[in-house]
């Protein structure tokens, strides 16, 4: 049996307070985990920061899902149809659908919540441009119009990673998307404590007794959504090893990202599991700021992919080969659209070639101003890293470092780098987010209305529409392999530096953690 008092003795180093109230009823079975970020955003359409979009699965429920064999299922839509010229989709609800509030789910809520996510999203953008008229035609039922056919509309309503088209009340849906959300009524299988809720501290999620999972298996994001424990708390522990201490004496019972190194030890423990949860691995991205000078020339972009290498990042970050691999695909290593071309550049650092490219570009000797994420261990030491490779590739940084919550808030800002914008950043994505040229994020290039960085290359727009409107895979293969080549040639957004693979660990007492691009809380049962 879990104590709480040394619980609470293990955490106070790093200030664990609980609010009066705060304490699990007698008999209920709580989960207690510390995950890979503390949570200070909490709007999922918003961010693309994971530990947000790990909330939103919490909380939220989607129309579709993906599953384990990367087909796209219904979720909270129980039938669809669409017409003979693939222009329009018809979706009806299931019946008996809840929001926390108690409120019936019904189709304006949904019709909402894509407009929203359609405004944020990279995939929802893209979507939504082929759109002519979304809305609701009764209680249960919503109508999707397309001005022409596309054929990704079900992956795009189903995708599985940030950011997830997760369905929230129609007035909670009707924030305007760059304004962050402040009611945080949810459809999903578990309800957020907002009056626990201490960032820094602790989140507290509890069972929502009037959810309605679908009978099913669950696999991956879809299937039957079934919460076999009474409450989860996500505790914050920025040191690790007191997290890595605290998971050993059972203080926790699961731990999302121990570092690399500190894995040995947790094998060694008898009453410990690595758990190898997110099976296609990760991509590190280092994500380049078009708005302004020195990566506003795409030349001075092109010049630090020569300056950068992945295997650096790699050996600095996560260690251990059995755990990363360099892969010059940009759609990630054995997936449908992988390919070496154009990709060569990512794996080897040139400096004369960098510096040569930053005098043909006229480059001035204005600072990279460079964020550094300290707390997050498989991102610490991306951007000293970047920072040596860049310099000795001939150009001038200033690294500001901050934990990653406020990188993300920072990220957002369009100033100038010397007035508190950015120059670049490097991130992170599951696999799962950048398997094709719609899905990646890093492949915006609507401008302003963009991802951050706010690309502006109709060029690469046009790209994407032909793939997306491709008529046979073959076709899309060829589309996207021309994509990457483009992107690391002339309309450089970002570069990928390399996959990595992260093992959860939790308690032997701990069963039914799913496999997934997310640490779902869903069918985990506790014991003892």
């Amino acid at each position: 049996m879990i104590r709480r008092e040394t619980l609470l003795a293990s955490v106070a180093a790093v200030g664990l307070g609980l609010a009066a109230g705060a304490e699990p009823a007698a008999g209920e079975t709580v989960l207690r985990a510390v995950m890979h970020s503390d949570l200070k955003i909490v709007d999922p359409i918003w961010t693309t920061a994971y530990i947000t979009r790990n909330h939103g699965y919490n909380i939220y429920d989607t129309l579709f899902a993906m599953d384990a064999t990367g087909d796209i299922r219904p979720q909270m839509v129980e039938r669809w149809t669409v017409s003979d010229d693939n222009l329009t989709y018809t979706f009806t609800l299931r019946e008996g659908l809840l929001f926390h509030d108690g409120q019936p789910v019904r189709a304006e809520d949904a019709v909402a919540s894509i407009r929203r996510w359609g405004q944020r999203d990279s995939m929802g953008v893209f979507m939504m441009g082929y759109v002519e008229r979304l809305e609701a035609k009764d209680a249960r039922t919503f109508e999707l119009r397309l001005k022409k056919p596309f054929g990704l509309v079900l992956q795009s309503l189903g995708k599985p990673s940030s950011n997830v088209p997760f369905v929230m009340p129609k007035r909670v849906a009707e924030t305007p998307p760059t304004e962050q959300i402040t009611d945080y009524t949810g459809s999903g299988p578990f309800v957020f404590r907002r009056d626990l809720w201490k960032p820094g501290n602790i989140a507290v999620y509890e069972k929502f007794k009037d959810y309605k999972p679908r009978n099913e298996p669950p696999s991956w994001a879809a299937g039957g959504k079934v919460a076999k424990v009474d409450r989860i708390e996500w505790i914050s522990m920025p040191d690790h090893q007191t997290a890595v201490n605290a998971l050993i004496s059972g203080e926790i019972d699961l731990m999302e990202a121990p570092p690399h190194d500190l894995l040995p030890v947790l094998e060694a423990d008898p009453n410990v599991v690595l758990f190898e949860w997110n099976k296609l691995g990760n991509q590190y991205m280092f994500r380049f700021n078009s708005l302004h000078p020195p990566f506003d020339n795409p030349k001075i972009r092109r010049a630090a992919l020569e300056a950068l290498n992945q295997e650096d990042f790699l050996k600095a970050v996560i260690g251990n080969p059995r755990y990363y691999k360099t892969c010059a695909a940009m759609f990630v290593c054995g997936t449908t659209f992988a390919s070496d071309k154009g990709g060569e550049v990512m794996l080897r650092s040139d400096f004369e070639r960098s510096k040569q490219l930053l005098k043909e570009a006229g480059y001035d000797g204005t600072p990279v101003v460079l964020l550094h994420s300290t707390d997050l261990a498989v991102l610490a030491n991306l951007a000293p890293v970047a920072k040596q490779l860049l310099e000795r590739g001939g150009f001038k940084v200033e690294m500001l470092s901050m934990d990653w919550q406020s990188l993300v808030a920072r990220r957002a800002k369009k100033d100038k780098p010397a007035e508190g914008g950015w120059s670049a950043f490097m991130t992170s994505w599951v696999a799962a987010d950048i398997l094709n040229p719609i899905s990646t994020a890093g492949l915006n290039a609507t401008g302003e209305k963009g991802w951050f960085g706010w690309f502006d290359d109709p060029k690469l727009e046009a790209m994407k529409r032909a793939f997306a409107e491709a008529p046979d895979l073959a076709t899309q293969k060829k589309i996207a392999e021309e994509i990457q080549v483009y992107v690391a040639t002339e309309g450089t957004t970002h570069g990928w530096m390399g996959q990595w693979y992260q093992p959860m660990a939790h308690r032997k007492t701990i069963s039914g953690v799913l496999e997934g691009p997310v640490p779902y809380m869903w069918n985990i049962e506790k014991k003892g």
